[in-house]
């Protein structure tokens, strides 16, 4: 059956059943880059600050020093992750309203806006504004570009997509780290430093120029998501056939690119024609089975982001509490994103080979060995940059099929919503990590602070077995 055959009037059921026997990507390759130019920036700016808050403390936090920057440093991650909840549960079910595209711009211009406000700020308490600014674009934006891929990308490799997405996550941690340490450190020879670093007496505003390319990454990211079409998924739930039917079959021309397609099979799929709510919080905490997957999830997230935020934003200034010299540590953590980075390039391979819930005892187990690695490595620069970078593996690893998991689990008239409110408010638990744990750090011997970092992410991988099993089903099953 080809897409010449298809009714002229088809119903939101033949749609849907068209759009899940395509077993490939079915958009431009071009729109994977736009989405991940927007996730490189929003990654980018999470990690930004690893490096490049020791600058930034000591320039506008009068008192502050290179060794007492971890303790002002909970404060703009927290307001950051304040910014973070409000701005998903604020702004995420919006998308479940007006559209996954139209939320895409939105969301990114806010966060592009936030990073040029940090970029000119005259004060601390700017600056934390600024963070939380940027917190409130980013964490809608996470919820649904994840739900957009999850509803465009074909069934049998939906953890795939969203992790080769994720590969540009990684580089954008990569970038916002090692160019933290060109901007923000001083010259030192390798490997306690870079030599061709550029913070100095006659620079030391390294920290703005970082903003600074956020903005313009995120302007960039805006101007291309007009690009960008609207979910068919999302269109069906508003009544808009005609529409998603345009959407779908723009796709059917691509995938018949790569072999003949197969007949659709119409099943009963009515939750997926049902328009969301005015108020899309209705359709899940009026049903007891999202009822009970938001709770799981919120823990499994919640949880987890204990361990990934006291690693993500703190881990330099972590090594420097734990008397590892500010420079040196910048380096270990920089090299310890070239974990992160193999790790998103290895997982977009394999990741579609077990359940999504496996994937968390495996990041944990790698962290934790990554931890004992450090913790053994003493004055060895080199065993712990080997260390840093299993930690950086490990506590990513999880991440994005735990993403498809989260999209998996709601339906598509509250899709984002349900994303938001696990993800959105599991991100509370990464302000426990920078304002509960990080501060108790220095006062534990290196193998005890790393070790308390990482026990939080073991839990979260016992907690996330109970989650449903998703992997190569149909959405509307899964979620009706």
């Amino acid at each position: 059956m080809d897409a010449g055959s298809v009714s002229a009037a088809p119903t939101g059921q033949q749609i849907i059943a068209r759009l899940e026997r395509l077993e490939v990507w079915s958009l431009s390759y071009l729109f994977i880059g736009i989405i991940g130019l927007g996730f490189l920036f929003t990654f980018y700016d999470i990690f930004d600050i690893n490096v490049s808050f020791i600058q930034t403390c000591i320039e506008l936090n009068k008192g502050c020093t290179p060794e007492t920057a971890l303790e002002a440093l909970p404060l703009p991650v927290l307001l950051n992750l304040a910014g973070y909840v409000v701005g998903t549960l604020v702004l995420s079910p919006i998308a479940d309203r007006i559209g996954r595209r139209n939320m895409l711009m939105i969301t990114m211009l806010i966060t592009g806006l936030g990073s040029l406000y940090n970029a000119f700020v005259g004060d601390y308490a700017n600056f934390n504004i600024a963070r939380t600014v940027t917190g409130i674009g980013i964490g809608a934006d996470l919820a649904i570009v994840n739900t957009y891929i999850n509803e465009m990308a074909p069934r049998h490799a939906r953890a795939r997509f969203t992790t080769i997405i994720f590969i540009m996550s990684a580089l954008g941690a990569f970038v916002g780290i090692w160019l933290g340490l060109i901007l923000t450190t001083p010259a030192t020879p390798w490997p306690l430093g870079l030599p061709f670093a550029a913070a100095g007496p006659g620079f030391e505003t390294g920290w703005r120029w970082m903003y600074g390319v956020g903005a313009i990454l995120a302007a960039v990211a805006v101007l291309l998501r007009f690009e960008l079409p609207e979910s068919p998924r999302w269109l069906i739930g508003q009544g808009r056939f005609a529409e998603a039917d345009a959407v779908v079959k723009d796709m059917e021309a691509r995938a018949a690119k790569h072999g003949p397609l197969a007949e659709p099979v119409v099943t009963d799929v009515h939750g997926a024609t049902r328009p969301p709510s005015p108020v899309p919080y209705r359709d899940l905490f009026t049903n007891p089975l999202y009822v009970k997957r938001m709770v799981l999830l919120f823990f499994v997230w919640f949880i987890g982001y204990i361990t990934v935020y006291a690693f993500a934003a703190g881990f330099t200034v972590v090594l420097a509490a734990l008397h590892y010299p500010p420079p040196e540590a910048g380096v270990i953590a920089a090299v310890g994103t070239l974990g992160f980075v193999a790790e998103a390039a290895v997982m977009s391979v394999i990741v579609e080979r077990l359940e999504r819930r496996y994937w968390l005892p495996v990041g944990a187990a790698v962290t934790v060995i990554g931890s004992l690695v450090v913790a053994a490595a003493g004055t060895n620069v080199g065993i712990a940059m080997i260390g840093a970078i299993l930690i950086f593996a490990g506590f990513n690893l999880w991440v994005s099929p735990t993403y498809a998991l989260t999209a998996e689990s709601f339906p598509t008239r509250a899709r984002t919503t349900g994303f938001a409110v696990v993800d959105g408010a599991g991100h509370i638990g990464g302000g426990i990590g920078v304002m509960v744990i990080t501060p108790m750090l220095p006062m534990l011997p290196v193998i005890g602070a790393l070790g308390l970092i990482s026990v939080f992410l073991v839990i979260a991988a016992v907690l996330v077995q109970f989650a449903p099993h998703t992997r190569n089903r149909h959405l509307d099953h899964i979620s009706p």
